[in-house]
């Protein structure tokens, strides 16, 4: 089993950045994929980003990319997301997710993780 959990988020005024932490503890996570995800109220879970276990390079939603940077430290078993230029609409709880990486493929998709952290809410004021 892995646990994950978030930490990071918070209330921001638009334009600004926040970095948020994912924290892995029961398994080593160097053969894990992970992810972000977003879910606002109403809306369904949204793909922001995801980095494979080499920790090469990450790939993003099309709605976020240039504002987003993934990366990880396997060694801390952490992984974070810089979200620069926030915008009110960033506004949703934030996910981290992991998976075992079985293949070279890049994990876009809810359904592809096995594990979730419970979510850091991040609010951007206008």
């Amino acid at each position: 089993q892995v646990q994950l959990v978030e930490s990071g988020g918070g209330l921001v005024q638009a334009g600004g950045s926040l970095r948020l932490s994912c924290a892995a503890s029961g398994r080593a996570l160097s053969s894990y994929a992970m992810g972000w995800f977003r879910q606002a109220p109403g809306k369904e879970r949204e793909f922001g980003g995801t980095i494979r276990w080499i920790g090469d390079s990450p790939r993003y939603a099309d709605s976020v990319k240039g504002r987003l940077t993934n990366s990880r430290e396997n060694a801390k078993n952490t992984m974070y997301l810089q979200i620069n230029s926030l915008k009110p609409e960033d506004t949703a709880v934030y996910f981290c997710a992991a998976t075992y990486q079985g293949s070279t493929v890049y994990y876009t998709a809810p359904e592809q993780y096995d594990y979730w952290g419970q979510g850091t809410q991040v609010t951007v004021s206008s």
